[in-house]
């Protein structure tokens, strides 16, 4: 893909021109990887039908790090999904416990070795959703989501792994509305695209998913002490680069991209706000201001 040389981010200065995306600027450059998300997105997020059609397992993962002490709140939000088991739908909820039995089950001492490194559950949630999926498949969502009811089926029409789009402004220092991101800000290099990591919707195997395992176990294996980044190592950071790699590859060889960008998964489920866990080190944004 060429695009132009996007203004600078985090006091990188202005450049000018165009150029062609190469994985490497990809992996290690914000401004050039928010650009082509903001592509993606722009993309992804329109109907097909040229899609896989093999079913996505209808299973629901969620993970609270210790289930004998899940908070009356956050319980609330998890068992709001319980009304799709009506529909076909089997829920799964693991600990830290089940959640390290069933990594080792899969992939043995080195996944077990790296789940174990990270040291906070937020961390813990990340990697194992990203080893639960590539294995598995399924529906990961955060145990803050609270289901709206809506009609879900067109989240498991075809095989598309399914990401909810995302966009911070840097200048505010706060989310933007994704769907008005995309028509307002141009290449506005104030807003960062990118995708989250909840929910993740995929067949099993799919290799944005297996990728960003890999990474992100590689990662956490080498770390050696020293500040934990938990979006680049276990989080969206982490699975954006993903996705982006394996759409550039697909996109060079004129090859549909297997994936859909959700920009209005809030009319799905909405993460709750406040909830008594976010006011303590459980939230990870307060215990990472302090590591």
């Amino acid at each position: 893909m060429t695009v132009p040389t996007p203004p600078g981010l985090y006091g990188q200065p202005e450049a000018v021109g165009e150029r062609t995306l190469t994985a490497q600027d990809i992996e290690e450059d914000h401004a050039y990887r928010s650009q082509y998300l903001r592509h993606l997105t722009g993309m992804l997020s329109k109907p097909t039908t040229a899609a896989p059609a093999d079913p996505i397992p209808r299973v629901i993962v969620q993970f609270w790090d210790d289930s004998a002490h899940i908070p009356a709140d956050v319980q609330e939000c998890m068992t709001s999904w319980t009304m799709l088991e009506d529909q076909g739908f089997r829920r799964e909820v693991y600990d830290d416990a089940s959640a390290r039995k069933l990594i080792n089950f899969l992939f043995g001492e080195a996944h077990t070795a790296a789940f174990d490194s990270c040291s906070h559950p937020a961390m813990r949630s990340d990697y194992f959703r990203l080893c639960y999926l590539a294995r598995n498949g399924g529906f990961y969502v955060d145990a803050d989501d609270v289901y709206q009811g809506t009609d879900w089926t067109s989240l498991f029409r075809d095989s598309r792994l399914r990401l909810q789009a995302l966009c911070y402004d840097t200048a505010t220092d706060t989310m933007v509305d994704p769907q008005q991101a995309m028509t307002a800000d141009g290449y506005r290099g104030t807003f960062i695209h990118y995708v989250n990591n909840n929910p993740i919707i995929a067949p099993a195997g799919h290799p944005v998913v297996v990728a960003a395992l890999q990474a992100s176990t590689a990662a956490l294996l080498a770390h050696t002490g020293g500040p934990l980044d938990i979006q680049s190592l276990t989080g969206p950071g982490n699975l954006t680069v993903a996705l982006a790699r394996h759409a550039l590859h697909r996109e060079r060889f004129g090859q549909s991209i297997d994936v859909e960008i959700l920009l209005a998964w809030e009319t799905v489920a909405v993460s709750r706000w406040p909830l008594s866990y976010r006011s303590d080190e459980r939230n990870w944004r307060l215990w990472s201001q302090q590591h």
